[in-house]
């Protein structure tokens, strides 16, 4: 694995690089780790900065990746809590920064591409086999069956409490990294490798089932069952691989309907998310809360209430509707479409469809699997959860899009014409070296 850590580049490049993958292999822990090396990041950019080699800043593609910042920026201006909406501008700044940050950074990223992703997944097969492994400690400490490894002790939240993330955005990062090890896989030849990407599949898809999201499960059926088929095979081979991969979804999927547990988190409380919540229930469904939601939308649908107000107008009315689960626990509304009508209104929706549309529109045209599955999963985890409400969505938001759409990229094809010709120049002195060394080793 000494090709991940050893590039050809200049300095300021092969630190960028190193910065990149200590920021994709921190994305699963603590958000600390996250900020504090984008921050790195930046200050790295801005003092290494070469006007030449600077990417256009002012293109729709910038703008559409930082969309969502710059809905929460406009409806501020009108929002009924100022202190709240200003609370969202620390949350949203990191979708301003990232797409800012790669126009202004040098490094080619089509060229790394795929060995910042490699570390990525390696990093995610890793931390779900530490999950696994603190799992299986737990149960010989506290003398348990080994079969309580699938009891609800051990999964969903509960799997993912030790590294203190939300099941749902950790399989989001999970999910990209199997569809990656999967591309991977279909392409290589040689047989250890393939042995090695097969384990880490296996463990990978372990772990989804363990974290048991199922806004993500239905994504990647979509994506694996269907996207991936069509963007990497032809001909026989895909006919051949949707065969398999059909029979394996229908396998994962009656394991998961005869085991009580995945039953109860994959069909049972779907049906209860979906259903509408009894007088005096313990808990409160996820419609009872969109019903609520969508009453609110109909007072101001245009241009919403402004950024920071879904938790107060919600928290009011899961009060009034006598929704005590929901406000006790300081509940929202559990879906970024109604999220974004209740703050910005039809307006702010709009913006949002056409930024995911940008996204699928270069998915399809570049025949990339992975963003393809990354916008995907965006839309699909969007219909049940705040993505933007929380900092772990954000990030893995505003990271992986700019990430993907840049690394679709000709970075030098961007270039000024002077900095073209210093791109050449230092392409043909690397060239040099290496013929200059090559030599040397057949004297």
């Amino acid at each position: 694995m000494s090709w991940l850590f050893q590039i050809e580049d200049s300095l300021a490049n092969k630190i960028s690089y190193y910065h990149l993958m200590l920021l994709m292999a921190s994305l699963p822990f603590d958000m600390f780790y996250s900020h504090l090396i984008l921050v790195s990041f930046a200050i790295h950019t801005l003092i290494h900065l070469n006007k030449n080699a600077i990417k256009p800043v002012f293109k729709i593609r910038t703008l559409m990746l930082q969309s969502v910042f710059f809905i929460t920026a406009l409806s501020t201006i009108y929002a009924i809590n100022k202190p709240a909406a200003f609370d969202e501008w620390g949350k949203h700044i990191a979708i301003f920064i990232f797409p800012l940050v790669f126009c202004l950074n040098p490094l080619d990223l089509k060229k790394y591409r795929h060995r910042l992703l490699m570390c990525f997944a390696l990093v995610c097969t890793a931390t779900i086999a530490y999950l696994y492994l603190d799992a299986l400690m737990v149960i010989k400490h506290y003398q348990l069956p080994l079969k309580a490894l699938f009891s609800g002790a051990f999964t969903n939240h509960n799997f993912s409490q030790p590294i203190d993330m939300h099941a749902t955005f950790f399989s989001m990062q999970i999910a990209v990294s199997l569809v990656y090890i999967l591309s991977v896989l279909i392409k290589e030849r040689a047989s250890l490798k393939k042995m090695l990407y097969l384990v880490c599949a296996g463990i990978l898809t372990a772990g989804l089932i363990q974290l048991s999201s199922k806004s993500v499960f239905i994504a990647l059926i979509v994506t694996i069952d269907a996207a991936l088929p069509y963007f990497l095979l032809v001909g026989k081979r895909r006919i051949k691989y949707m065969a398999v991969i059909a029979s394996i979804t229908v396998l994962a999927v009656l394991v998961i309907f005869n085991s009580n547990v995945f039953r109860e988190r994959y069909f049972n409380e779907l049906k209860v998310d979906l259903s509408k919540t009894a007088q005096g229930s313990a808990t409160d469904s996820r419609l009872a809360r969109w019903d609520v939601a969508i009453g609110l939308i109909g007072k101001a649908p245009v241009i919403g209430y402004g950024a920071g107000s879904e938790m107060g107008l919600l928290h009011e009315e899961f009060f009034n509707k006598k929704l005590f689960n929901s406000y006790l626990n300081g509940l929202n509304a559990h879906s970024e479409y109604l999220s974004l009508l209740l703050k910005s209104g039809i307006i702010g929706l709009l913006v949002y469809l056409a930024t995911l549309a940008f996204g699928f529109n270069i998915a399809f045209r570049q025949k990339d699997i992975l963003l393809f599955t990354f916008i995907t999963l965006i839309a699909i985890v969007s219909l049940s959860e705040d993505l933007f409400d929380v900092d772990k969505g954000t990030c893995f938001y505003a990271f992986f899009f700019a990430f993907f759409v840049f690394s679709n990229e000709d970075s030098e094809s961007n270039l000024t014409p002077v900095g073209k010709i210093e791109t050449l120049a230092i392409k043909n002195k690397n060239n040099f070296r290496l013929n200059t060394e090559e030599l040397k080793l057949t004297q």
